[in-house]
């Protein structure tokens, strides 16, 4: 960045900072909430695009969606760093919210998840990324769950740095140790519970070398985070300071991508509706697969659970995937 650059960004912060001030002391709350909208608006690019059509069976036939059964979000996290030559997909989140806003549930789908790809017959599914970026991901997880993605945002893993931070930092749960040395790790990760700061937390989500499943053990990590992230976000500790809610909202928002239409009402909406949603109310499952394999051309590969898959991809677009019963239970 230039040097004048620098100079505006430390200008917006002043500027930013002063804001605060002044819409606690004259504005009230309601300001302030002018001003967390405000901040994430001009941070948020609006960027892509959703497929026109739903999802299709495996003979091509549009599958036939119930209406008022929950709101899909898929998040992808890009773990690119600046020596890559493409991009890459490594967390892939479907977030489904049911209609009665009781919980926040999660279905993380693997990278190496082996599936159709649109046009490009069967791959891991971070393949799709690369193939055609992340509408593709969406057309390839629709088809494959049976289920229409309404809104999409893709986020980098600095994103997750600068969140943990802007909290102060989390406590989140491991279950399994490793030591720090794979990904240049900052600090070693003990079993059970760790207090973590930002670049703490960019080891733990992109450490999988060390792990006894890896990426299905990294993507109970990640969720773990997710976890741990979202808790830390919703108490008392941070809603009742303005300026670390000032600063989850920026550092949430910069360099967000989502789709054209996922407004800042919507998103505003969104999460008024889950003011009630505690801990205990967020749930993951990791999407079904049979075990570990290899293919010729994709390397190694997770094995899709074709049957539990179409299991899973009713109860999303019936609107009762509670009655999920997922093997483990991330603390």
């Amino acid at each position: 960045m230039s040097t004048d650059g620098h100079e505006r960004s430390r200008t917006r912060k002043a500027l930013i900072a002063l804001l605060v001030l002044l819409t606690l002391i004259v504005g009230g709350m309601a300001g302030f909430a002018w001003l967390i909208n405000h901040t994430i608006d001009d941070n948020v690019s609006r960027e892509l695009s959703l497929p026109t059509s739903g999802p299709v069976d495996d003979s091509g036939d549009p599958i036939t969606l119930p209406t008022g059964t929950g709101v899909n979000i898929l998040l992808i996290g890009s773990d690119a760093r600046p020596e890559d030559t493409f991009s890459r997909s490594d967390v892939m989140v479907l977030v489904h919210l049911p209609e009665d806003r009781s919980q926040i549930q999660l279905i993380h789908f693997p990278r190496d998840l082996y599936v159709p790809i649109p046009g490009h017959g069967s791959n891991k599914l971070n393949a799709a990324y690369a193939f055609g970026g992340a509408p593709l991901v969406v057309e390839a997880i629709q088809n494959l769950a049976g289920i229409k993605i309404d809104h999409l945002a893709l986020i980098d893993f600095e994103g997750f740095k600068r969140m943990t931070d802007a909290v102060g930092g989390v406590r989140v749960y491991a279950e399994e140790a490793s030591d720090g040395s794979g990904n240049g790790g900052p600090v070693a990760i003990h079993q059970g519970w760790n207090d973590l700061n930002g670049e703490q937390a960019l080891y733990f989500v992109r450490e999988r070398y060390q792990l006894s499943q890896g990426d299905i053990s990294r993507g109970r990590r990640q969720m773990a985070f997710v976890k741990a992230l979202m808790t830390k976000a919703l108490s008392r500790e941070t809603i009742t300071n303005p300026k670390r809610v000032l600063d989850f909202a920026d550092a949430a928002s910069s360099n967000l991508v989502v789709d054209d239409g996922f407004t800042m009402d919507r998103m505003r909406d969104y999460a008024f509706s889950l003011r009630s949603v505690r801990s205990k109310d967020i749930v993951f499952i990791t999407a079904p697969y049979s075990g570990l394999g290899s293919d010729p051309s994709a390397g190694s590969i997770v094995v899709l659970d074709r049957a539990k898959m179409t299991q899973l991809g009713e109860l999303i677009r019936t609107d009762r995937l509670s009655e999920w019963q997922a093997s483990t239970v991330i603390p």
